[in-house]
């Protein structure tokens, strides 16, 4: 098991960051009055389109920039050195982040109910804020545990992305800096930075933001959630890791969690930066995609 005294202290504070949130089951029954609303949400669930991301190699991670060190090309932390080139066999994935509407119907069908945190945050959202059913249904799916969103895309017939595909699937094959590009993140291209007191997210519908796209179309890959990986977080996997399809590693305590959310700061939407989560862990800033393997393989 990795010692985690030896790990770098950026790493263990974006740890602790995300392990704030809370762990906890299936939430109680809802009320006679937010029932109605769980049961419109889910009825107006539609399913992201899956975009095919072609087989081949991209640089995954970061260089070091001895000469740079405080520019956004700086590495976030050692967990993201070295860079490889790293070769994918081609795959799909989720042109959205899941939905709320998704979300809440996969629960009514497993007769499970949302969690307590996320029957507060809907019935505050919807009594002293007044957003409607239609445009909750498109926010992206949130206090989602990792087994959770593993079951989801299970029953999908799909999966999670590993972390190098959700990578790839970000940045493309050149490896940009963030999805769009170089140019430093604005409320045109990701939701992000928004702090409210009450902790209440801010969120974009999951197919909104279409400047902020990655170079294979995708929407959201830098800020409104982060997003769970099928990856166990290895801290110094990059160093030993395969670069053929790395699966990630075998074991470990933290699930990856990559994207960076509504409330981070523009370093976190950076398509190397890396963090993890304990994987029954609920928080109103992480959700998921899933993807699917192709079966398409290089000669």
């Amino acid at each position: 098991m990795l010692d985690c005294r030896t790990w770098p202290a950026t790493v263990l504070s974006l740890l602790v960051t995300l392990a704030s949130s809370t762990l906890t089951e299936a939430g109680s029954k809802p009320s006679p009055e937010l029932a109605p609303h769980l049961t419109a949400i889910a009825e107006l669930a539609r399913p992201s389109p899956m975009v095919s991301v072609p087989a081949g190699t991209f640089p995954y991670g970061s260089k070091s920039v001895p000469t740079a060190p405080y520019g956004n090309w700086t590495p976030f932390d050692d967990t993201e050195l070295p860079q490889h080139h790293v070769w994918l066999g081609t795959y799909e994935i989720d042109r959205d982040e899941v939905s709320l509407g998704e979300y809440l119907l996969f629960l009514q069908q497993r007769h499970q109910h949302p969690s307590d945190e996320l029957q507060k945050l809907l019935w505050h959202v919807i009594t002293i804020h007044f957003i409607p059913d239609e445009t909750l249904a498109r926010w992206p799916a949130l206090y989602v545990t990792w087994t959770e969103a593993h079951d989801l895309c299970t029953a999908r017939h799909a999966r999670l992305p590993t972390e190098a595909e959700w990578e790839k699937a970000a940045r493309g094959s050149e490896g940009n800096l963030f999805p769009w590009g170089e140019t430093t993140p604005s409320a045109s291209l990701a939701m992000f930075g928004q702090h409210h007191v009450h902790e209440i997210p801010i969120l974009a519908a999951v197919d909104s933001l279409d400047q902020g796209r990655s170079p294979y179309g995708l929407h959201h890959m830098a800020g409104n959630v982060a997003e769970w990986v099928q990856d166990w977080f290895g801290p110094d996997y990059y160093a030993y890791m395969p670069e053929r399809d790395p699966p990630g590693p075998a074991t470990g305590r933290y699930k990856g969690v990559r994207g960076g959310s509504w409330k981070s700061a523009r370093i976190m939407l950076r398509t190397a930066t890396r963090g993890g989560a304990s994987p029954n862990q609920r928080s109103a800033t992480i959700g998921f995609r899933c993807a699917q393997s192709s079966f398409k393989h290089a000669p």
